[in-house]
């Protein structure tokens, strides 16, 4: 089976890679943005050509004689201008699916997120039928838009599977746990809200379990949204806690009122967007909320239509992911 994985130079689609290369059923092209890990993997034997999913024309040349597509490519951050998500998010997405049509391929398998949830509420058991009155910003509005274009792709004929995995993490996690240890060395981690949030996050290594059940999943399983997580909730702050514990670092217990820290990021992000830049804040409302607010997701239906069982625990994807960055 042929095999197109986009992202494939980012921490997930990176993992992707490395597992279905391992699997002698799988036929691996690897593409991305980053010209050096491409250069990696072509010289760890994986074939890897670098470019952007953005160039309609790229994404049917690299397409051709390809059976499936796992789209792992996005712009995922807090902080952007919309025309930039709309571009990694969308438009490449669209690409995809005329890449798909045009070159008859089968099957798209697309990483979405369960940031389209996020509504700075505390959250529990969310599922997949849920979405706010707003979205949170322009990362989780775009991700939605591109769902709605795979949901479409459905309805012309293609076979889709959109996966909405929650809080990444393991080794070559670049995102979730260096924000957090990033925040602590320069003594800005501290407690946000009253520290009882719940949370669920998930092992990169389950959700490649579940990339590759999406591959393989019958026709009862296709054109869904699925949740995916380790089924195993934790306190936000212990988790945070244990994290830092395991690499000899101590969390600082001081607690900081939500309203406070979220209007001190309202106030930096008004200032932020008022310079010619528009860095980012070293403190974004999403950050803030997603520090203090709880968010767990029922994972069910992937149980059910999917096949899924996660395998790593949460514990046992920190230890990963602590071994990694040592």
């Amino acid at each position: 089976m042929k095999v197109l994985v986009t992202g494939a130079t980012g921490f997930l689609g990176g993992r992707i890679v490395e597992r279905l290369s391992k699997d002698d059923r799988f036929d691996v092209l690897a593409t991305g943005r980053d010209k050096l890990k491409i250069q990696k993997l072509n010289d760890s034997g994986i074939k890897a050509i670098g470019g952007s999913l953005e160039d309609e024309n790229f994404v049917f040349d690299i397409s051709k004689d390809i059976d499936i597509i796992i789209n792992s490519a996005a712009l995922s951050s807090p902080w952007g201008k919309y025309d930039e998500f709309y571009q990694a998010n969308i438009l490449t997405t669209e690409n995809i699916i005329k890449a798909c049509k045009k070159n008859n391929i089968q099957r798209i398998i697309h990483v979405s997120t369960p940031s389209i949830y996020f509504d700075y509420q505390d959250r529990l058991n969310i599922k997949e039928d849920f979405l706010p009155n707003k979205f949170v910003n322009f990362y989780a509005e775009t991700k939605y838009e591109a769902e709605k274009c795979i949901d479409r792709a459905f309805s012309q004929g293609i076979e889709t599977v959109s996966l909405r995995p929650r809080g990444i993490i393991g080794a070559g996690d670049t995102t979730i746990m260096p924000r957090l240890l990033k925040a602590h060395q320069t003594g800005r981690l501290k407690i946000i809200g009253d520290g009882k949030n719940i949370v669920d996050v998930t092992s990169v290594s389950n959700v490649v379990d579940a990339v590759i059940l999406s591959i393989f999943s019958k026709n009862e399983a296709l054109g869904q949204h699925y949740n995916i997580t380790n089924g195993d909730s934790i306190n936000m702050w212990e988790l945070v806690d244990k994290t830092l514990n395991k690499l000899g670092l101590q969390l600082n217990k001081k607690r900081v009122p939500f309203k406070l820290a979220y209007n001190v990021a309202r106030i930096m992000e008004f200032v932020a967007k008022l310079t010619p830049e528009y860095k980012e804040p070293v403190v974004t409302c999403y950050g803030i909320g997603i520090l203090a607010k709880s968010m767990t997701m029922n994972i069910d239906k992937a149980r059910d239509l999917l096949g899924y069982t996660p395998k790593q625990t949460n514990m046992e994807a920190v230890e990963e992911f602590c071994n990694w960055w040592r």
